[in-house]
């Protein structure tokens, strides 16, 4: 089978959108499939450049900015850059009419033009691979108003990219039963498509943590996106309320609009046991956790979807028990307790963040047992085996 996979996010990027992208075009090939991935880059001088990565083609579209700029001036880039990509692509006649199936990868809910025209031109399906639900989870926390100008064209956007899909696979039961009760969906099928990670044994980080303060501690590390979504400054307080505690420390690695607050709260309070770095590279993650005791997972309160951050497959894969603030209602604490692979609250108590680090540091991480089922639950729910699998049963 011949398909395309239309992102915004791809390396050399290093968010979990481009991690994703880049183990599912591998594991495709892996499997005997032939994939042609298409993103934009604003970085690009020509229309387009052609290259390859493991065997999977890469067309990169030249579009607007759209990456680490304003939420405005990222919403008028977005809107306008598949017409953008269209036009690269019409005009260069870089993609045949042989297709036999188009996958859509969305966060951005603004490729529904592209996937349109590439559908109808080879006379495919389009599977939708749908990691969050924008505008409600903009909604949920604090960024947009439910209300006026720009939620409603937002919506009109996002209904247009729903409407492009047969398939739509959402991260989770609890996002199935969200989607069914609050979005109209008349054109296809929806169903569970759990989030995937391919093995990464990475052997050298930049980061030593034994050359730093937090030397010899038990070390909570968060590594990822430091955004609003993230509702991290609980653990700031987290890490406040156990200053006097010289065997604990944080350790947060990433970026985002959130990232310059949260120094500036570590500095203001004097905080020794927390430290924050830049994004590192991720073939450099597997390394950092082997030097680490606990994974944090963090999703605002508010967020009335229910994802699964990339970061908890890793902190699996890892054999990395956590600790985990989450929203109610997140499918991730039924995983997470069922399996025993770490302490969830979903209130974001500081004081019940606390009990729960003294659990897992008394209790989870003298269990003998927890690194193999971390370990195990990696390998029987999140392989890019099995997503292939599926997305390629929904396009035949």
């Amino acid at each position: 089978m011949k398909v395309a996979i239309i992102t915004d996010s791809f390396p050399p990027l290093k968010n979990s959108g481009a991690i994703q992208i880049r183990d599912l075009s591998i594991e495709f090939v892996r499997q005997g499939h032939e994939v042609v991935v298409i993103t934009p880059s604003s970085e690009i001088i020509n229309p387009y450049l052609l290259s390859e990565m493991d065997k999977v083609q890469v067309l990169i579209l030249k579009a607007p900015k759209i990456k680490d700029i304003g939420y405005f001036r990222r919403a008028i880039g977005e809107y306008f850059m598949p017409f953008i990509m269209i036009r690269h692509l019409k005009r260069n006649s870089l993609i045949d009419n042989n297709l036999d199936g188009i996958i859509t990868y969305a966060p951005s809910i603004f490729l529904g033009p592209l996937a349109n025209m590439l559908k109808k031109k080879n006379n495919c399906k389009n599977y939708l691979i749908l990691r969050d639900i924008f505008p409600q989870w903009a909604v949920d926390v604090g960024l947009l108003s439910n209300y006026g100008l720009p939620y409603y064209f937002l919506k009109r956007v996002e209904r247009y990219l729903y409407s492009t899909a047969d398939i739509i696979g959402v991260q989770t039961p609890a996002n199935l039963k969200y989607f069914n009760e609050n979005v109209v969906f008349k054109t296809g099928h929806i169903e569970v498509l759990q989030n995937w990670l391919a093995v990464n044994k990475s052997k050298t980080c930049r980061i030593v943590i034994g050359k730093t303060k937090l030397k010899g501690r038990k070390i909570f590390v968060y590594a990822g996106n430091m955004g609003v979504a993230q509702g991290l400054s609980v653990f700031i307080d987290l890490a406040d309320s156990l200053s006097t505690q010289k065997s604990i420390g944080f350790l947060f690695v990433g970026r985002g609009n959130a990232v310059v607050s949260l120094r500036q709260a570590v500095k203001a309070r004097g905080l020794d046991n927390i430290l924050i770095y830049d994004e590192i590279e991720p073939q450099e993650i597997h390394a950092l956790y082997q030097q680490c005791d606990v994974g944090i997972i963090s999703l605002d309160k508010r967020h009335k979807t229910h994802n699964i951050p990339g970061k908890f497959l890793s902190y699996m894969q890892s054999g990395l028990p956590v600790l985990a603030a989450i929203n109610s209602g997140n499918d991730l604490e039924h995983i997470i307790n069922s399996n025993k692979v770490g302490c969830v609250s979903t209130n974001h108590s500081v004081d019940v963040l606390k009990k729960l680090v003294e659990e897992i540091v008394e209790n989870v991480l003298s269990d003998d047992g927890t690194k193999n089922r971390c370990i195990q639950l990696y390998k029987d729910m999140f392989s890019p085996k099995k997503a292939v699998e599926q997305i390629i049963n929904g396009l035949v």
